[in-house]
């Protein structure tokens, strides 16, 4: 039901783009350290319903541009890129779909381009409104310098951590355990993600590095920058937040501290899933999913021309 990817240039990059079916349009972007085919369960699902589904290798990833500079992945620059989605498409809006950084990116774009916004849906980070402090300095206070988004900081070191066994890596990170990237012992993929798949995933990466989904972290003081001279606003779509409840993000992101953003937000808590959910519990999703969608379409129709 889905095809293969096309290059499309966007916003100054090209990316790999997997399009599938006829409707309103469904932008899905994935986060670290992942791919489009994160979507594979949901797809199908969507295209069913009478959507047209754009997946795209997020810039940095697969088959997509991986620019060297690290400001290139600041949240609203790669933003502009799913923006460029819809501009290639010849439409006006879409409901926006992100996983972990995905999410990260989409809750961005209700905030700067709320005209081409139809409906948000974040899955496992949630919005979080500018922090007192810089996010770097209040996750070393927190958690230290072994905290892995401190260590993804310093360009070169994580790279090498991450391909020195890159089956490993991505079967602890996989596994939401971070902690063993360091170790030597054997560590299996989960279960929920197929063999094949998993070995499709890890030869991508071997061929393209991970210094482009670490380059998402070490903008996560100047994004912090952005918001802080922002004037406050507020997320007017339809917006929700589905997450696991043994999603280890939620131990230093809470989605009730940005709630107050959004005029209209729903959260789904996805009991024993953890920061894969969609994956994890993909039939609870795409219901959860289908249902936000059609009520966001039906509060369309609803609203005054």
């Amino acid at each position: 039901m889905t095809t293969s990817p096309e290059l499309w240039q966007v916003n100054g990059v090209e990316l790999a783009v997997t399009a599938a079916g006829e409707g309103p349009l469904v932008v899905l972007a994935h986060g670290f350290p992942d791919l489009a085919v994160t979507w594979r369960l949901q797809i199908p699902a969507l295209v069913e319903a009478g959507y047209r589904v754009l997946a795209p290798d997020m810039r940095g990833y697969g088959g997509s541009s991986r620019p060297g500079e690290r400001s290139a992945y600041a949240l609203r620059t790669v933003g502009l890129d799913l923006i460029g989605l819809l501009e290639h498409e010849g439409a006006d809006t879409a409901h926006f779909v992100g996983h972990d950084w995905g999410a990260a990116c989409v809750w961005q774009l209700g905030l700067d381009h709320p005209d081409a916004v139809a409906s948000l849906t974040g899955l496992s980070v949630p919005y979080a409104a500018p922090a007192p402090a810089p996010p770097t300095q209040i996750l070393r206070a927190r958690w230290g310098e072994r905290f892995y988004q401190i260590r993804f900081q310093e360009a070169g070191t994580p790279e090498a951590l991450l391909m020195r066994d890159v089956d490993r890596s991505l079967a602890a990170i996989f596994s939401d355990r971070y902690d063993l990237l360091d170790g030597e012992d054997p560590v299996r993929p989960p279960e929920w993600l197929p063999p094949g798949l998993f070995r499709r995933i890890a030869g991508r990466f071997r061929e393209t590095g991970f210094a482009g989904g670490l380059n998402y972290y070490r903008n996560i003081d100047d994004n912090w920058r952005d918001a802080k001279a922002a004037r406050e606003r507020v997320i007017r779509q339809p917006s929700l937040f589905i997450t696991g409840s043994a999603d280890p993000v939620s131990t230093f992101l809470r989605f009730e501290s940005g709630a107050r953003a959004f005029e209209d937000l729903r959260t789904l808590v996805v009991d024993g899933a953890g920061h894969w959910v969609h994956q994890q519990a993909p039939d609870t999703v795409n219901e959860a999913l289908l249902a936000h969608l059609r009520r966001a379409r039906a509060a369309v129709r609803k609203s005054p021309a």
